[in-house]
């Protein structure tokens, strides 16, 4: 008989992928053709999954409410970016919290979002700052400004790394050399030079007191840097793969890795040590405050608040929601959470129990209403100098480029009185502690300065 080919199935209407050489090497082993032929095809090929139509798409609970004309607006954003997120056929469930805003175009997972995938890990829901996170320190009853100070000599913010400042112990790196997406020389290379850093954007080190027992405590702000980048974007690239194969109709942003397959296991697997890498990243941090001031942690905490978590076959994407769940945090001593709003605001130290409409979550900060950009071009009738000294009056605020970033001052943020009324109102946890703002460090506007527009303007 006449030799089956790669072309012959593309004419035949199937999708190329990984299953075409063994059903090839199938169909010359037991020289299929006719009807034998069709009915192997018909079982060994994928089966085509389609994306739900939008009257179809499941409901999804929603933990906020509109109080202003702006709020209204973004309010209606997330509904309809939600509403078309759901459309996605493997999610079975979704919740947004009160600091909710879209990210992108209607479909892609908003911030303050939880999306809930029945076997399927979508890397666009967790984003590429995996595990972003806050831990928390209590320094006993020393001088803030010590803490601050000291912090300040230890911490790094801005772009790139440093080299060697920080070793990773030998389990974790035989850990990244011993999984399929990390061992590669970008991964391992960020692993190393990013240890020890905090990036940019909303990332902070806060220093405050207790307000409970007047103990100073530190609380860091940051994700995976460029290690959970780098794997990110290879997750993309085998969801990709799969979406092809499997769900070409789906909008790519929400491609999927199946967990039953062993790239789903191993992603799985990934994301894990990522997460180990993030905790660690937090701890020298924190302990090399401790030895620079020759003290002692008199209590630490932590959680993630930019992960996947997992419940048998269930897996809840929080594109920045704070897991109160503590199936959720399997190393958590304790049922403690940690919101921060913004620098001029208490970090809110929260407890809470699952409901239904809630999914095991609270809010994760305070959210915006409008972009970074919009929010400047709201103040350019302005001088920086003087807006920064008005938002940050009595406090020790300190950006690390020596640049202000007037899209992390305080006015740049939902009221967070607000969201804290809504999360009273929706029953997503209660506030057992507030830790009482000192100061904080953040990276600024240090692209402002990056030798590259230096150059630039010297021309």
């Amino acid at each position: 008989m006449t030799r089956i080919t790669g072309k012959d199935l593309i004419e035949r209407g199937y999708r190329p992928g990984k299953w075409f050489k063994a059903a090839l090497a199938h169909i010359a082993a037991h020289d299929l053709s006719g009807d034998a032929l069709d009915a192997y095809l018909a079982e060994a090929a994928p089966t085509i999954i389609e994306p739900r139509k939008y009257q179809e798409a499941p409901a999804f609970y929603q933990n906020l409410r509109a109080e202003t004309p702006e709020e209204a607006d973004n309010v209606a954003a997330v509904e309809e970016t939600m509403h078309r997120l759901m459309m996605t056929p493997t999610l079975v469930s979704g919740a947004v919290m009160p600091d909710a805003c879209p990210t992108g175009a209607p479909g892609q997972i908003p911030v303050g979002g939880i999306a809930v995938a029945r076997n399927a890990i979508h890397p666009a829901m967790h984003s590429a700052d995996i595990c972003c996170s806050v831990m928390a320190t209590n320094f006993g009853k020393l001088d803030p400004k010590r803490v601050l100070d000291a912090a300040h000599s230890v911490t790094h913010f801005g772009g790139g790394g440093r080299d060697d400042v920080f070793k990773m112990p030998k389990s974790l790196k035989a850990a990244i050399e011993g999984n399929y997406y990390l061992n590669n020389d970008r991964s391992k290379s960020r692993a190393r030079t990013h240890l020890g850093t905090q990036g940019d954007g909303n990332h902070f080190l806060y220093v405050g007191r207790s307000e409970r027992t007047g103990d100073t405590v530190m609380v860091t702000h940051h994700g995976s840097r460029g290690f959970g980048a780098a794997l990110y974007k290879v997750g993309m690239q085998v969801a990709e793969t799969f979406r092809m194969q499997i769900a070409p109709r789906v909008d790519k942003r929400n491609a999927w890795i199946p967990f039953e397959t062993e790239e789903g296991a191993t992603y799985w697997e990934a994301l894990q040590i990522v997460r180990e890498w993030t905790k660690l990243n937090h701890t020298v941090l924190h302990d090399t405050t401790l030895r620079r001031l020759g003290t002692d942690a008199v209590d630490r905490f932590w959680n993630e608040h930019n992960f996947v978590f997992r419940k048998g076959d269930l897996f809840y994407h929080a594109k920045g929601a704070t897991p109160l769940d503590g199936a959720f945090l399997p190393d958590a001593e304790d049922a403690r959470r940690l919101i921060p709003l913004n620098m001029s605001e208490p970090i809110l130290v929260v407890e809470g129990a699952t409901t239904e409409r809630n999914l095991g979550f609270a809010p994760h900060g305070a959210g915006r209403n409008r972009s970074r950009s919009a929010h400047k071009r709201s103040l350019a009738h302005r001088k920086v100098a003087d807006v920064f000294a008005q938002e940050t009056e009595g406090l020790d605020v300190r950006f690390y480029s020596g640049e202000i970033d007037l899209s992390e001052l305080p006015s740049a943020y939902k009221n967070a009185d607000q969201i804290q009324a809504q999360m009273q109102e929706y029953d997503l946890g209660e506030v057992v502690d507030r830790i009482l703002p000192y100061g904080c460090i953040m990276a600024g506007d240090w692209q402002r300065n990056a030798p590259l527009r230096r150059k630039k303007r010297r021309r």
